[in-house]
């Protein structure tokens, strides 16, 4: 019960860090548009000075790393090397926001999504996936829309189903997902939400690759009030702010991969007990965000596994 505790009062402070609108807002961030005419971002004016922030630099890396395959560092604090990509065009597949050039990942990750999408027709009914921001081509920190996502093992799928037909670069970088909560906050909305959004998460839920999956609190309500059978994949589907036109899948370290931090396990049980309920508070549904709150500084080189530095230089 100590360590619930002190993780919801982690969640809280990091809430109160925040400067800009409420938790729907996080993921709503998501669904910004991007760009058919993507502009490079201009030359960094001192980009070795140790205060720049590593963002800037991996930021602006428009080709992987050629070195072997590696997750460096933790999912919210690394890099990775030998990233590979998803192709923007599958069978069963299409990558969203195509301008962000987020489609790197691990090798392991790309396998998963291909994989997962190829079981979409028949568990979900649906034609396939659509596929939002993986990493960058040598991951790190991003400048806009995440903190995780860094070391190639973080992968956002929309919970809109892939249409029958190839999608235009307008509407790849236009479109918006479906918002699946309705607008209290308090449980889905049962006009867009259907059994195929529950069985792609179960899909996904049942790879033996996946550490977790984060989605709204209420669509976790969801999953656990219309889940029938087997129940033991809920487990590693967890609840958090945001996540209400996606689902963020999150896979574990290589095997052999010395160099990835692995996140702590899931505790027990499926999740759908008192601790989901802590969700639907009022102060946690409208928190009071601290208007003198400072944001955390930027993380620079110093910041992260020394191993990045190689990754960002290398050719």
């Amino acid at each position: 019960m100590r360590s619930r505790k002190a993780s919801h009062r982690r969640v809280l402070r990091l809430l109160a860090t925040l400067s800009l609108a409420l938790p729907l807002g996080l993921s709503a961030r998501a669904q910004e548009k991007g760009s058919v005419d993507p502009k490079p971002l201009p030359p960094l004016a001192r980009p070795n000075d140790p205060a720049t922030p590593a963002k800037e630099l991996f930021g602006r890396a428009t080709e992987p790393a050629d070195l072997a395959a590696r997750s460096i560092g933790f999912y919210s604090h690394g890099c990775l090397a030998g990233a590979k990509a998803l192709p923007v065009d599958g069978e069963t597949w299409q990558v969203m926001r195509v301008s962000r050039d987020r489609n790197w990942g691990h090798p392991n990750l790309i396998r998963f999504l291909e994989r997962l999408s190829s079981h979409a027709p028949a568990e979900a009914g649906w034609p396939g996936i659509l596929v939002g921001d993986i990493s960058q081509p040598r991951g790190g920190p991003m400048i806009t829309g995440h903190s995780s996502h860094q070391i190639g093992l973080d992968a956002d799928i929309w919970l809109t189903p892939m249409p029958d037909r190839r999608l235009s670069r307008r509407e790849r970088e236009e479109m918006s997902a479906v918002n699946m909560v309705r607008q209290d906050g308090l449980d889905v909305d049962r006009l867009v939400w259907t059994r195929g959004q529950l069985a792609i998460i179960r899909a996904a839920a049942h790879d033996p690759v996946v550490e977790r999956i984060f989605v709204n609190a209420a669509i976790k309500k969801a999953l656990c009030r219309d889940t029938t059978g087997d129940r033991s994949w809920l487990n590693r589907v967890r609840p958090y702010y945001g996540h209400n036109y996606h689902f963020h899948v999150r896979i574990a370290c290589p095997d052999g991969g010395a160099a990835c931090q692995e996140q702590d396990p899931v505790p027990p049980g499926d999740g759908c007990n008192a601790s989901l309920d802590w969700w639907f508070r009022d102060s946690i549904l409208h928190p009071r965000l601290n208007p003198n709150a400072k944001p955390k500084p930027p993380i620079t080189m110093a910041n992260l596994p020394a191993e990045c530095r190689q990754v960002l230089i290398a050719r």
